[in-house]
């Protein structure tokens, strides 16, 4: 029986659980799914509550492990939160010997230079991915292996994350009885879950709107060239609503997802929704149309951050193929067109549908689990060639997930993130 793997998405409205099986096809059958509220555990997108994030946790991985009928005992999670941050800046390597040929260890050198940078107190850098290199300020090229030259330079990506709130995320699985297997920045494991090779080539960006943040990365050439991460999701707009008409967080939710639109146009001032009302209170009457003026002022508002971000990046002319919507939020009714109108460029929205095999893929089929399937392929992908093989792992009714180490993530992108956490000091061996 082939290996299994984990995905546990610790959202600000709920944490997520994932059991996959990979195929012969190379698709993942869904053998398990487990959801539960977040509890108030955490806040866009960080920690806050060890406690109930931990009972969170339990929670989605009983359900997962009753349905799929496996015993848990390993994770690949993700971390998001405003703490995710980016960067880029240029390395320059002098060579003593212009003839010489560049090697692989050189460019390895190199790169971890980039992890002496200095950033801000209590934050680590977690990613160093190479852009493109120059040398002798004549050439620039994506692989300069095997040539000569003086002065090397090259651009980088660098992603900075909050030691704590890493260690945070590994003490509430730890806490629940789990492994952390890996740690995984969200919206790069939504990005796999969703983008194809080619529009990682050709120049997209992929927007996930969780409950607490929105979760921006700009991918050109097949690198990854900006990340940010806003600090607003579906949450505020939730909050909107309850003030705005006085009822409760969860009627607002409700109401939200059910009659809720991101454009005002096209919504009919003649439809009523009807709120219950709070103890022995009368219902209230909500104006459809007006629901949507709240929602429509906050998501134009998180969107123009979106646009902001895609400016700065210096990218938002090669976005080719434009945007594409994930996470909860994306299914907001309207929003593609909001986003189309404000940003300009094509937009659609991301599902993960292409990566689904067998199973429970109904249940999975949304944007909202998008991040969850993504750190389950991410496990896959960092699995030995030996780990998939068929035979490895004997066929019973109560099988186990183990922890098994990552070494890599989205062809290259970014190495493991769990070393990071499990030694400060050993950032010369991290890559």
């Amino acid at each position: 029986m082939s290996k299994l793997i984990v995905g546990l998405d610790i959202g600000t409205t709920k944490v997520c659980a994932i059991v996959g099986q990979r195929n012969e096809n190379g698709k993942i059958n869904i053998l398990g799914v487990g959801s539960q509220p977040s509890l108030g555990g955490v806040m866009r997108g960080e920690v806050t509550n060890i406690a109930k994030t931990v009972d969170a946790i339990k929670g989605a991985i009983s359900q997962a492990s009753k349905i799929s009928n496996v015993e848990i005992n390993a994770v690949h999670v993700g971390i998001a939160g405003e703490h995710i941050k980016s960067f880029q800046q240029n390395g320059v390597r002098i060579r003593e010997n212009s003839e010489a040929e560049i090697t692989k260890t050189e460019l390895q050198e190199m790169n971890r230079e980039q992890y002496r940078t200095a950033v801000e107190p209590g934050s680590k850098i977690l990613h160093a991915v190479p852009q493109e290199y120059t040398i002798d300020a004549r050439f620039t090229t994506k692989e300069p292996e095997g040539m000569p030259g003086t002065k090397l330079e090259c651009k980088y990506h660098i992603v900075t994350g909050r030691v704590s709130a890493a260690k945070t995320i590994v003490k509430c699985v730890e806490n629940a009885g789990l492994t952390a297997s890996d740690v995984i920045v969200e919206p790069i494991a939504s990005a796999y879950a969703v983008l194809t090779e080619e529009e990682l080539q050709t120049g997209i960006a992929i927007v996930d709107i969780g409950g607490g943040t929105t979760d921006l990365a700009i991918f050109y050439d097949g690198k990854i060239r900006h990340t940010a991460v806003i600090p607003f999701g579906g949450e505020v707009i939730t909050s909107d609503i309850v003030e705005a008409f006085g009822i409760l967080p969860k009627q607002a939710e409700l109401i939200k997802t059910k009659y809720g639109h991101a454009i005002v146009e096209g919504t009919r001032s003649n439809v009523m929704i009807t709120v219950p009302g709070i103890g022995d209170r009368k219902a209230k009457q909500i104006m459809e149309r007006n629901l949507a003026h709240v929602i429509h002022a906050r998501m134009k508002e998180i969107v123009m951050m979106v646009y902001d971000e895609i400016k700065l990046s210096g990218y938002a002319d090669k976005l080719n193929l434009g945007v594409v919507l994930t996470g909860g939020g994306a299914q907001l009714k309207d929003l593609g067109n909001l986003v189309e109108y404000i940003l300009g460029c094509e937009v659609k929205i991301g599902m993960p549908d292409p990566h689904l095999g067998k199973g429970l893929v109904d249940e999975v089929r949304s944007p909202m689990y998008a991040t969850c399937i993504g750190l389950v392929l991410k496990g896959f992908e960092d699995m030995a060639p030996s780990q998939t093989d068929n035979n490895s792992y004997k066929q019973v009714k109560k099988e186990k997930v183990q922890s098994e180490e990552g070494s890599g993530f989205i062809k290259g992108f970014f190495g493991s993130f769990k070393r990071w956490i499990d030694d400060d000091q050993a950032m010369d061996d991290f890559k």
